[in-house]
This record gives structure tokens, sequence and C-alpha cells, in this order.
């Protein structure tokens, strides 16, 4: 069931949509493009407890998305060509980049022949130590290991809370109470407190993340395509703005030295873990640009603007939210400007 906060979202959606006021906006709007945030493509619908379904849609919706876009007189095209777009001194073309984070193994599956069939370019951003097999899907783990149990018992700074998930309900209350604790606890902490709730309920995080992350090999198939832009996500997928500016430096900088290790060339554009102001704020964006980076995204909500040449290393993205994967809402997610009003 969609939180409150997502059924007046689809209302809002819904508003706009049937008022036909998102093709008012989009002629009179300044907006220049809009960078869409994608992260798993499957087919099957999610379990009733699903609190990371957000981040899934559908290869049909990925594919109508894609051709709606172009209907509506957007140019689909890379990182490189945004940048070029949004410095431009005269106005542009429309246009619309679509981004997939994390290089989850369903991309490869049931995502690239969607990009390839509809000749869509696209970028994927890269964890590196995820992709090794040695990093942590830790949000997907916490949500299958509430899933599993029937209450939990987690202790944390040498204080034990018991969480009752025999139903829906009480799984969806402990895995917002306990993703809350972990978002806003120092990474190290983080980290233990994943790996000591995953050793307490036998749960195999390496196996999880093998079996959810692409491989080198299998991501060579994305290198190789000239539709694709690798891109860097960082080495653990940690929250920069949590680290000393020592590691997150190195976050950002040893994983574009593995991608151009594994590809024999250097990724320009970087996405930023997580990507809320929160997680990546001013020192983020000023280390970004100078290792050297031609871009850099957030998760914050917004169209891009020539404004926006001032903050390449501070973009705005709009995601393909999976609660919200109606085909008339391409429309309104296609109207960068709605998404620019929203709250940072």
């Amino acid at each position: 069931m969609a939180s409150l906060k997502y059924r007046l979202i689809g209302a809002a959606f819904e508003l706009l949509w049937a008022s036909g006021t998102t093709h008012l906006i989009r002629k009179r709007s300044k907006a220049r493009g809009v960078i869409f945030t994608l992260h798993r493509v499957l087919p099957d619908d999610p379990a009733d407890f699903s609190p990371n379904a957000i981040l899934q849609v559908k290869p049909d919706f990925l594919e109508y998305a894609i051709i709606r876009m172009r209907q509506l007189g957007f140019d689909i095209v890379d990182m490189d060509e945004a940048a070029r777009r949004i410095e431009a001194e005269q106005a542009v073309r429309p246009f619309v980049v679509f981004s997939f984070d994390n290089a989850y193994r369903d991309n490869l599956r049931y995502a690239l022949p969607v990009l390839r069939r509809q000749q869509c370019p696209f970028t994927l951003y890269v964890p590196t130590a995820l992709v090794d097999g040695v990093g942590e899907v830790w949000w997907q783990a916490l949500e299958d290991i509430v899933a599993a149990q029937n209450a939990l018992a987690v202790t944390y700074a040498g204080d034990t809370e018991y969480y009752p998930t025999a139903n829906l309900e009480e799984k969806q209350r402990a895995y917002a109470a306990l993703y809350r604790r972990m978002r806003t606890m120092p990474e190290a902490d983080r980290v233990k407190l994943i790996r000591d709730i995953a050793g307490q309920y036998g749960f195999d995080l390496r196996q999880q993340c093998r079996e959810l992350i692409m491989d080198w090999s299998e991501l060579r198939h994305f290198a190789a395509d000239p539709l694709c832009t690798i891109g860097a996500h960082t080495v653990h997928h940690y929250e920069l703005a949590k680290l000393s500016p020592t590691d997150a430096r190195n976050e950002i900088e040893q994983s574009v030295r593995i991608l151009k290790a594994q590809f024999g060339k250097t990724p320009l554009h970087l996405s930023y873990p997580f990507g809320a102001s929160v997680s990546a704020g001013p020192r983020e964006y000023g280390l970004a640009r100078e290792l050297g980076l031609r871009t850099a995204v957030t998760t914050r909500p917004g169209g891009l603007y020539a404004g926006h040449r001032h903050s390449l290393h501070a973009l705005p993205r709009v995601s393909l939210n999976g609660l919200l994967q109606a085909r008339r809402y391409v429309d309104v997610f296609a109207t960068p400007a709605v998404f620019s009003m929203l709250p940072v």
C-alpha cells in the first residue's frame, strides 16, 4: 500500500494530467531539459511488503516513457550533450537524459533490450565495490530481513530495541524506523549495524550483492554499447557528506580510476549516492569539480535551466518512481518545471 505521501503525489499527478495544464506549463517554462533517475527494471509486480518498490519500474513503462518523451518533442541525449545544451548561450531543443544508478543486474536483462530497441542513449552510474561483489546493497538487505522475520531484536550502542514484524503494517513501521536510523547515523556505524543484523538473522550480504549487481564481465555489455555512457557512483555507495574530506575524495577518485582501468576510458560524470542535500552538498560538489568531473547529479528534484551552467556538479534529477507508473503520468514527468517547485 502506498504511503500517504505518495497517495497525495498521485492525486496531484492526476489533477495535472486531467486538467491538461502540463502542456501549458511546458510551453511557458524556460526549462531546457530533465534528467530521469532509474534504478531497477523488473517485469513483475512487487510483493505487498516492498518499501523499495519506488526504485523499480516495469520494462513496458520504461519503453513507453522513451516513446512518449520523443512524441512530446524531447531529444534523448547523453550527459555530454546535456552539459553542452545547459551551457549554450542560445535557446536549445528540449532534452531528456535517462540515467540508471547502481548497475543492477536486471538492467542487463530487462532494460538494455528496451534501450537498444528504442535506440535510447543512457547513462549508467556504477559503484565499483558493489560490482566487485564486496559492497552491500543494505537498503534491500534490510527489506529482505524484515520481510523474513516475525520480530527483530536490534542492538545499537549497547541498547537493544525490539520490533514486531508479524504483519504488513508492523513490517512497514519497523523498516521505516530502521531505515531512518541508518540514514542518520555515521556510515561506519551504519555498516556495522547492518552487518550485525545480517549476522544475527543468517543473511548473507555478500551473496545478495553478487545476485543483485552486475559483475565486470556483464558490465562490458554496457561499456561496449555506443548508447551507454558509464558514470562513476563512488566505490562503496556511502553518503559522502558523512565522510571525512579525505575519505569522500577517495570514494570519488578511486571509483574513477577503477572504471578507467576496467574500460580504458575515464568517466566524466558522477552520481552522488542517495543524492539528497543531506548526502551531498557544497563540499562534495567542489570535490567533483576539483577531480575533473564534467557533471555530477543529485536526486534533488527539478528541471534543468540555463542557470545550471554555474552548477554542473549539483544537477537535479526527477525520479521515474515505481509507485507512479501510470502511462498518463509520463506527461507530468515530462514537465520539469513542476518538480523545480518541490521542496528540496
